[in-house]
């Protein structure tokens, strides 16, 4: 049996214009689990980068990837700038896929 893959690059941060994460995987509300929950080791961890501030959807792995590694080579602000064009408030989006908002001990409002 096949599974279902839906390829996404996401943004994460742990507040309001506060530390950004880029990542990709081919299951969205799956990884963002994982990060909630500390199974992810690393900077997002570390840091508390939970919050889903942009994420864009591909209909391969291969273009994901590429959208992926073109972010990271962005400036700050370029990051920035994509964010506040869709979500200027930097809310958490993983509400709006069925997540529970995050836990005020998980939340880091770093500046």
């Amino acid at each position: 049996m096949r599974q279902e893959r839906d390829p996404c690059v996401y943004l994460l941060s742990n507040g309001y214009y506060g530390a950004i994460y880029i990542g990709v995987t081919s299951n969205l509300l799956q990884r963002l689990v994982q990060h909630r929950e500390g199974l992810l080791t690393g900077f997002t961890k570390r840091y508390k980068v939970h919050r889903l501030v942009h994420f864009e959807m591909f209909g391969d792995m291969e273009r994901a990837i590429l959208r992926e590694k073109q972010l990271k080579r962005w400036h700050r602000q370029w990051k920035i700038n994509l964010i506040n064009a869709a979500n200027p408030e930097w809310k958490d989006l993983a509400v709006g896929l069925g997540l529970p908002p995050l836990a005020p001990g998980k939340r880091h409002n770093g500046s």
